[in-house]
């Protein structure tokens, strides 16, 4: 079983920017990117801008992650929520004990469930402050 720790990063609707400045300034290779646009269940209010943001990026930097998104819309991003840690496994039930026991008097931002990026992912406070995005990738 595998459990690693990444720096995850969110901003207002510059991901795509931040993308390109990390490759030529830290010489990273983008692993995934998906858009809002290529989320299934988005609103039918999502605008063309919005469907074009960065919903989840992957990059490696030397011989470590980093992931990126944007928060969607109008959203501004909360003291402390703009980097975040993402706990990433290789087993759905491993990832789903961990957003379990991190939730335990902290706060449920997003419910653990299968995302197009991921088999099991969701986003929680622990009762420290401190959020957690738990993200399982199962490699072929």
């Amino acid at each position: 079983m595998m459990v690693k720790l990444t720096p995850y990063i969110t901003l207002e609707g510059r991901a795509k920017e931040a993308i390109q400045f990390y490759e030529e300034t830290l010489g990273a290779e983008i692993i995934s990117i998906f858009t809002y646009g290529e989320m299934p269940d988005m609103p039918n209010t999502f605008t063309d801008e919005l469907k074009s943001l960065v919903a989840h990026a992957k990059l490696k930097v030397g011989e470590t992650e980093l992931m990126l998104s944007d928060a969607p819309g109008d959203s501004t991003i909360e003291n402390g929520k703009r980097i975040t840690i993402c706990i990433t496994t290789n087993e759905v039930e491993k990832s789903k004990r961990i957003y379990e026991a991190l939730r335990q008097d902290g706060q449920i931002n997003l419910p653990f469930k299968e995302e197009p990026f991921s088999p099991g992912f969701g986003d929680v406070t622990d009762k420290f402050g401190v959020t957690f995005q738990i993200y399982t990738e199962i490699e072929d």
